[in-house]
């Protein structure tokens, strides 16, 4: 029997799922996954389904132990709660990276509108509107310092932790879209994807059924 379950959507896109389960993985938390599919002609996002399975009519949503957690960045502070040193542990490292979490939250609108997150298809070049340019030089700017701060190969240090798991979906969008990105990047990106909770969840979402795909996001933008 379970401690609960973590509704997500499709694995191929839903990057805030992907932030939720790898917080739940990294905390070893038992919990049963429901994967609610979205639905033709509704996108990414809230469905009927979701809307009647979840507080906020979207994913992902935690319950764990009589504890109801809707938010992404809410499950990974509920996540440390439960596994002590899913941040790092060094109190100027710890504040870096959840300013950073909390900068993706709540920012980076330009790159998440112009280079959706799809598992399986490749973009190369497209998507680079100004603000989604602008996104990635800031994106790059804060992985830059801190790998160098931290000594890498991940941003709190040599463990991958809940701030990797808050942009493991922005690798993910550089995999599929390919901008222009320096060494420093490509290596990080390197080191996340061979994560094995992010090489699973690939390889999951790369076995979804193809009726689960959505036109809208697997059709690339014009150049």
């Amino acid at each position: 029997m379970s401690d609960g379950r973590l509704l997500i959507g499709n694995k191929r896109y839903s990057s805030w799922s992907m932030r939720g389960w790898l917080a739940v993985h990294l905390a070893g938390l038992d919990v049963e996954e429901v994967l609610i599919p979205f639905v033709r002609g509704e996108g990414i996002g809230s469905t009927p389904a979701i809307q009647a399975a979840t507080p906020a009519g979207l994913v992902p949503y935690l319950e764990h132990k009589g504890a109801r957690i809707w938010e992404s960045l809410a499950i990974c502070e509920y996540c440390a709660e439960q596994a002590p040193g899913l941040w790092p542990e060094e109190r100027i490292a710890r504040a870096r990276a959840r300013s950073m979490a909390a900068e993706m939250h709540g920012g980076l609108r330009g790159l998440r509108q112009a280079m959706w997150f799809n598992a399986g298809r490749d973009f190369s070049g497209l998507g680079r509107t100004p603000e989604a340019l602008a996104d990635i030089a800031r994106v790059e700017r804060a992985w830059a310092e801190a790998l160098d701060a931290g000594g890498g190969p991940f941003l709190g240090g040599a463990r991958f932790t809940l701030v990797d798991a808050m942009y493991a979906p922005v690798v993910g969008r550089f995999l599929t879209w390919r901008p222009e990105l320096s060494a420093t990047t490509q290596g990080y990106m390197q080191a996340v994807r061979q994560h094995p909770l992010v090489e699973r969840w690939y390889a999951e979402a790369l076995a979804e059924p193809e009726a689960w795909q959505l036109a809208g996001y697997e059709t690339p933008p014009a150049a």
